[in-house]
């Protein structure tokens, strides 16, 4: 995985002398998600109704940036966004304004999501379905499998890094794509570490909750060619998706403004087109 553009150190290959639990929003969250990955039943759940799943990175693939519309009913950041969304009606809007994909937020406290919603959304749209959670143990992934994903988000700043491989090779014995979700040079590094095929790249901390527009400007081009990079946070006008183009992006993940229109699939439409512009890393 050549790039000249990030250097690389032994120990911060692996990282673990630099991590440090996460504190503020997302270390409640973390905290919350390993409470809810202890009482994991994947017995509960059944998969032979799986079947052919499609792949989001395939999805991501083209000459524009695509968009990943996302289902959200709240968030820390926001409060109340669309309390009573539909899931199922949305997903289908959102397909007929032309997203390449669909995100579902399904952690239940500070989202209001849940895995009903992605069965809802996967049931109504022909699109990948991406589990946007808060993903801590190889059963959560294994359980985003199950209930139909094309891919489940982990958060490198979450994970302490010697367990991204471990929940690497979950996602590849269950089938399921993983979109690993960074914020710095260094998380980047422990990705690329880890194989990330698909990086998306959060302009929010969600540790303080605050928004940096330039992270994206920063380490999108840094992300090597052959991977798929995903802008993430901050995006709902055609001119800050153009921004994410410049910078490089493959795709933009957008979640608050399309969930709160009342025209779901006119709010996707007036986002998707936008030409690609190729990295050069």
């Amino acid at each position: 995985m050549p790039n000249s553009k990030i250097i690389r150190t032994a120990p911060e290959a692996q990282g673990d002398s630099v991590w440090t639990p996460p504190g503020g929003t997302l270390g409640e969250l973390i905290a919350s998600a390993w409470s809810r990955a202890a009482a994991l039943d994947l017995k509960s759940l059944r998969d032979a109704e799986r079947g052919p799943i499609p792949l989001l990175s395939h999805a991501l693939d083209g000459d524009h940036v695509q968009v990943i519309a996302e289902i959200k009913r709240k968030s820390p950041s926001k409060g109340p966004i669309n309390a009573s969304i539909d899931s199922g009606g949305q997903a289908a809007m959102y397909e007929a304004g032309g997203a390449a994909a669909i995100s579902v937020l399904t952690e239940p406290d500070r989202f209001g999501g849940s895995n009903a919603d992605l069965a809802l959304a996967r049931a109504s749209c022909t699109l990948p379905v991406l589990k946007k959670d808060f993903h801590v143990s190889e059963g959560q992934i294994r359980e985003a499998a199950m209930l139909g994903a094309s891919a489940a988000l982990v958060i490198v700043r979450a994970i302490e890094p010697s367990r991204l491989a471990a929940l690497a090779k979950a996602a590849r014995e269950s089938a399921i794509e993983l979109l690993f979700e960074v914020r710095d040079e260094r998380e980047l590094e422990r990705a690329l570490h880890a194989g990330a095929i698909m990086i998306g790249v959060n302009n929010r901390d969600l540790e303080t909750l605050q928004i940096d527009p330039e992270t994206v400007t920063r380490i999108v081009p840094l992300i090597p060619r052959d991977r798929i990079a995903i802008a993430e946070s901050g995006y709902s006008t055609r001119e800050e998706v153009e921004s994410a183009a410049m910078a490089g992006a493959d795709a933009v993940l957008v979640g608050s403004s399309v969930s709160a229109s009342p025209n779901p699939a006119s709010a996707v439409a007036s986002l998707a087109g936008v030409p690609k512009i190729t990295r050069r890393a």
